[in-house]
């Protein structure tokens, strides 16, 4: 196409001002250079609004989509840091983010599900596999019609502490696994699902089903979101890696990893929340439904966060924090 041909200059010149920038942001550019990036950023937008209108030209806007997002990080970034910072992170960087990577986490939140069906379905159908998982201390502990979280009550700042390290390790670890292409990160997301269907079975064959999810709720709809969030974070990197593009695997990596750790970032929060939560309050004798309406609106309140902090005064979302990675 004519116009494609005359505006390729302009795109391989936005390439280069990109790639001066790798490493050092946009202070690597000189003041006139800067207004060049900005001009061909606009232009290259107006682009690939005129590419994806044209059916034939799908692998011209998978390309131009990319280079844009690439270029958008530079554009926008570095003046949010200076004028947001942690507040500006966490009041719309991070929402953002979410928004324009929930597939990734819904990507995760199947895995994880499907782990926890096949583990029903194994805890009913295969004698002896719930032993195998979760040991003979804590069966015995529910056949007792016993919660084993009782122990958590008599030093709650010490267990509220020791919970929220191990639930922000086990989030580093799903998250950094995805280097393996997103497998690692897919297997222990499965994992956890498989042990929270087994645990769930049988307490239920217990009659403890209300004792367990009573405990979970309040603290568990945000666990378990964070938990989701670090998935989908670790499956992005993987992307990054198997997922064929024109751009050198380590340029997709990079951008991969930035991307991903300002969607990791948000996770640590609501871990921190979560922790308090399920030693203060999860493990107390406070009547079920008190529990389960903490729960609800903690998830109320997250779902309101995620889907609305960050957007514009018009009700639109803002402009994406970055495009498609690979």
């Amino acid at each position: 196409m004519h116009w494609v041909q005359k505006r390729e200059a302009h795109w391989a010149r936005l390439e280069a001002l990109i790639a001066a920038c790798r490493g050092r942001d946009v202070r690597a550019l000189s003041t006139a250079d800067l207004r060049e990036l900005a001009q061909l950023y606009r232009q290259t937008a107006a682009d690939l609004a005129t590419a994806r209108a044209d059916p034939s030209s799908t692998r011209l806007a998978a390309y131009l989509n990319q280079l844009l997002g690439r270029a958008h990080n530079l554009v926008y970034a570095g003046s949010r840091r200076e004028r947001g910072g942690v507040r500006g992170f966490y009041a719309k960087t991070f929402p953002r983010t979410f928004r324009d990577t929930w597939r990734y986490t819904a990507t995760a939140t199947a895995i994880l599900l499907v782990g926890a069906i096949a583990g029903v379905v194994l805890a009913i159908t295969a004698p002896g596999f719930e032993r195998f998982v979760l040991g003979g201390e804590m069966l015995d502990t529910i056949e007792r019609r016993e919660m084993w979280t009782h122990s958590i009550l008599p030093m709650k700042p010490l267990a509220s502490a020791g919970i929220t390290a191990n639930n922000i390790s086990v989030s580093i670890l799903v998250y950094a696994s995805g280097i393996l292409g997103g497998l690692g990160t897919a297997l222990l997301l499965a994992m956890n699902g498989l042990l929270l269907g087994v645990v769930g079975t049988i307490c239920h064959d217990a009659g403890m089903s209300l004792a367990l999810w009573s405990f979970v709720a309040p603290h568990g709809t945000l666990e378990l979101p964070a938990i989701f969030i670090a998935g989908g974070a670790g499956l992005l990197v993987g992307q990054s890696l198997i997922v064929a593009s024109d751009r050198p695997r380590l340029e997709c990596l990079v951008d991969a990893a930035r991307l991903s750790l300002r969607l990791f970032g948000g996770v640590i929060p609501m871990l921190v929340v979560a922790g308090l939560i399920e030693g203060f309050v999860s493990p107390t004798a406070l009547a079920p439904a008190a529990k389960f309406t903490i729960g609800a609106s903690m998830a109320t309140l997250l779902a309101l966060y995620l889907g609305w902090a960050g957007r514009t005064h018009a009700g639109l979302a803002a402009p994406p924090t970055t495009r498609s990675v690979p």
